[in-house]
């Protein structure tokens, strides 16, 4: 089934409202039998091509996050490359597959964090936007280094705020080794450290490449 058909059977499946919907399937089943259900069943559209349609939409939102990783670099770059600049090298895929940054080019080194910032506890993706800030930082290039976010206010209140090292880099034994290393223990905080390096990186608003719409669903 193509995933226009999927997207259609779900829709009418689910109607105005999937609660609602369910609700009354609850009610209008009871005291069906075999042969009931059957009919029921047929009459709904409710058979294997719809539960292969439903589990093909939930492949595709399982891969959701690396489409808007790949497509918004792919939106960003003509908006960013200057005259004379080459792509030489890009990670569209999940991670940076083998590639040391989301994007190098003959001119800068960038990494993407499309995030959808709640202002909330955030921990897990506060941790992953300091490890993106640090490799970017630590890299030794006379490139420019830039790190680009959909908007910028959370992440510089993240990266100006006092949440302690230790905590954020608790699954990164190495990198906090390297950090300790270079600036000595003393440097316990994103604070202390951003502000030692805030320098090296440029933090980029990317929801103008983008569209507004899409930094709008994910703000």
């Amino acid at each position: 089934m193509s995933i226009t058909k999927a997207f259609k059977a779900m829709d009418v499946f689910q109607g105005v409202s999937l609660t609602e919907s369910l609700s009354k399937i609850e009610k209008d089943i009871v005291g069906h039998s075999v042969d009931d259900m059957k009919t029921f069943c047929g009459g709904q559209g409710i058979d294997n091509a719809f539960m292969a349609s439903a589990v093909s939409i939930k492949k595709l939102a399982g891969q959701i996050n690396t489409i808007i990783h790949a497509a918004g670099i792919l939106c960003a770059l003509p908006h960013l490359l200057e005259p004379g600049e080459k792509v030489k090298s890009v990670s569209l895929g999940a991670g940076n597959t083998g590639r040391k940054f989301d994007l190098e080019t003959n001119k800068r080194i960038a990494e993407f964090k499309f995030i959808d910032w709640r202002g909330g506890a955030e921990s897990i993706r506060q941790n992953g936007i300091f490890k993106d800030f640090f490799e970017l930082a630590e890299y030794d290039t006379r490139k420019k280094k830039c790190l680009y976010v959909v908007g910028t206010d959370y992440p510089l209140k993240f990266l100006n705020g006092g949440r302690a090292l230790t905590s954020v880099l608790s699954r990164q034994n190495a990198l906090h080794g390297r950090l300790v290393e270079k600036y000595g223990a003393e440097v316990k905080t994103v604070r202390q450290y951003y502000r030692l390096t805030e320098r090296k990186v440029q933090i980029c608003d990317v929801s103008p490449f983008i569209g507004r719409g899409v930094a709008e669903a994910l703000a």
